[in-house]
């Protein structure tokens, strides 16, 4: 009886330890890449400033090709958004709708996930003249809810989606470099 009472009092502290530290850990989750194209900032801009333009270079298009995807609003204006649908897991099911546009500078979207992992988050497309070159920065910010914050200390967001990000990226540049 002892032993079970030694065991419960650890379980409780562990517990206790646990939610204590969670309290000190950001919510916050942000990532962000950034690349520099050479092409002036109205032809980055051109393929950055729509919902039509961002599938155009999405590295997720690749898991799914055949992925459901339906536009609604007027793409290229608040409120328009773009849902799609996929049995794969790194696509699943979510959408975005266009929450701000300062041109030729940002473009912001709301995303929300539902599989598969229900979550929100603000997506963003900075846009900087840089000298002869464009700098580009994608990049999200989202919270985590308390006692799940504790896992921001355990994630490696660079592993989890620089590849995806990267290959958007290169895409991207791809398409403003060749334009012709």
């Amino acid at each position: 009886m002892k032993i079970l009472k030694k065991i419960g009092i650890l379980l409780i502290a562990l517990i206790a330890i646990i939610l204590i530290a969670a309290v000190f850990v950001s919510k916050e989750v942000v990532y962000e890449k950034s690349i520099g194209i050479d092409a002036p900032i109205e032809v980055v801009w051109e393929n950055v400033n729509s919902l039509a333009d961002l599938d155009k270079w999405s590295p997720w298009n690749d898991y799914d090709p055949n992925m459901a995807k339906e536009f609604t609003g007027t793409d290229g204006k608040i409120g328009a958004t773009a849902s799609w649908d996929s049995d794969v897991k790194e696509v699943g099911k979510g959408s975005q709708t266009i929450a701000k546009i300062e041109k030729p500078n940002l473009f912001e979207t709301d995303l929300k996930f539902y599989e598969p992992y229900e979550s929100e988050a603000k997506g963003y497309i900075k846009v900087l003249k840089e000298g002869n070159t464009t700098k580009v920065t994608w990049g999200f910010q989202s919270e985590m809810p308390y006692p799940f914050n504790l896992m921001n200390l355990f994630t490696d967001m660079e592993e989890m989606m620089g590849k995806d990000w990267n290959k958007g990226l290169s895409t991207l540049k791809n398409i403003c470099e060749n334009k012709g």
